[in-house]
C-alpha cells in the first residue's frame, strides 16, 4: 500500500522538477527551446539592429527575405503564424502594410514600432522641399508613407539610427532582464559606430563641388537633410514609379544648373528609368543602396559596408575635395 502511494509521489516530484526547469529555461527568454529570445524583425534594418544587439541572446527571423523589395512584401500564413510565436516583434510602422495588419493580430506583448524611438519628418522628392509641381502627374506613391505623409527612411541617417537602437536595446533589455547588461553594452558598442559613421560622412560631405544628387528613390531624405544635401527624386518614394515627362524635363534643368555628373539607382529595383535619363542628358550612374535589404549584388555585407559604400559613391558623384 505504502509503495503504491510512493510511485505516484516520485513521479509528481519528477513532474514538478521538469516544470521548473523548463520554467527556468523560458525565463526572461521568451518560450524558444534553446533559451533564446525570439525576435521577428521586419526587414533588413531591423534585423541588423535586433542581431547587433542581442548577439548569442537572441535567434532574429526576418519577414522580408533577401532580394525582396520591402514595400511590395506580402506575408504567408506560415510568416503569420510565426509572427504569432515571437517573443518581441521589431518593425517600422506603414513601410510595409502587410506587416502593419499582421503585427496588429499578432497578439505579441512585446511589439517595437522603430518610427516612435526618433522623430518621423516629412521629405518629398526634393531633401529640402516638401514638393514639386506636378508631382501627382509623376506617379508619385505615397502608399508607405504615414498619414502625416512622414518619410519611413530613418535608418539612411546614422544618428537616427543610433537613436532606434538605443530604443531596441531597452526593448530587449525589458523583455529579457536576466541579460539587460550585455543589451546595454552591446547598444552602447552599436551606437558608438554609427557616431562614428556619422562623423565619416560629414567630414566626407563637408566640401563639394555640388551640393545635389539625384535618385530614382526619394529614401534619403534624412541623410541630404543631415549633410547639407540637396536630394532629387526622378519619381518621388515609389521605386518603380514612372515619371511624368514634365519631371524628367525639371531633373534635366536641375543637372544643367547644379553641376550634376550622376544619376544614382539602387539594387534592389529596376534602373531603367536612371538609365534613360543619363542617357537623355549625358549623365552617369552610379548605385545608392537605400539599405532595405542585402544581397550578393549590395556594395557590401551589412549595414556598415554599404553605407560607407554609399558615402564613397557620393563623395565621387559630388566632387568631394
Amino acid at each position: 500500500m505504502n509503495v503504491r502511494r510512493l510511485i505516484p509521489s516520485a513521479a509528481l516530484a519528477a513532474a514538478v522538477a521538469l516544470g521548473a526547469t523548463a520554467l527556468t529555461a523560458c525565463s526572461g527568454a521568451g518560450g524558444d527551446k534553446d533559451g533564446k529570445l525570439d525576435v521577428m524583425a521586419s526587414f533588413y534594418p531591423m534585423q541588423f539592429l535586433a542581431e547587433q544587439i542581442g548577439k548569442d541572446h537572441v535567434k532574429v527571423n526576418a519577414l522580408t527575405k533577401p532580394g525582396v523589395e520591402p514595400h511590395d512584401l506580402e506575408i504567408t500564413p506560415k510568416q503569420t503564424a510565426q509572427l504569432g510565436e515571437a517573443d518581441v516583434i521589431l518593425y517600422l510602422k506603414t513601410l510595409q502594410p502587410a506587416v502593419d495588419k499582421a503585427v496588429a493580430q499578432s497578439g505579441v506583448k512585446n511589439v517595437v514600432d522603430a518610427g516612435t524611438l526618433t522623430k518621423l519628418e516629412a521629405h518629398g522628392a526634393s531633401g529640402h522641399d516638401h514638393g514639386h509641381e506636378g508631382e501627382g502627374e509623376a506617379g508619385h506613391d505615397h502608399g508607405h508613407e504615414s498619414e502625416a505623409g512622414e518619410d519611413p527612411h530613418i535608418w539612411l541617417d546614422p544618428a537616427k539610427y543610433a537613436e532606434v537602437a538605443q530604443g531596441v536595446g531597452k526593448a530587449l533589455e525589458k523583455a529579457d532582464p536576466d541579460h539587460a547588461a550585455d543589451y546595454k553594452k552591446n547598444t552602447d558598442e552599436l551606437v558608438g559606430k554609427l557616431t562614428a559613421l556619422d562623423t565619416e560622412f560629414k567630414d566626407g560631405l563637408k566640401n563639394t563641388a555640388s551640393k545635389t544628387f539625384i535618385t530614382t528613390h526619394s529614401a534619403f531624405g534624412y541623410l541630404a537633410e543631415r549633410y547639407g544635401l540637396d536630394q532629387e527624386g526622378i519619381a518621388g518614394v515609389d521605386p518603380e514609379a514612372e515619371p511624368s515627362p514634365a519631371r524628367i524635363k525639371e531633373i534635366q534643368e536641375i543637372a544643367k544648373k547644379d553641376n550634376v555628373s550622376t544619376v544614382f539607382f539602387e539594387t534592389l529595383a529596376s534602373d531603367k528609368t536612371a538609365k534613360t535619363l543619363a542617357t537623355d542628358t549625358g549623365l552617369k550612374t552610379d548605385v545608392l543602396d537605400p539599405l532595405e535589404g542585402i544581397t550578393d549584388k549590395s556594395q557590401g555585407a551589412d549595414y556598415f559596408e554599404v553605407m560607407r559604400s554609399n558615402l564613397k559613391n557620393l563623395q565621387k558623384a559630388l566632387g568631394a575635395k
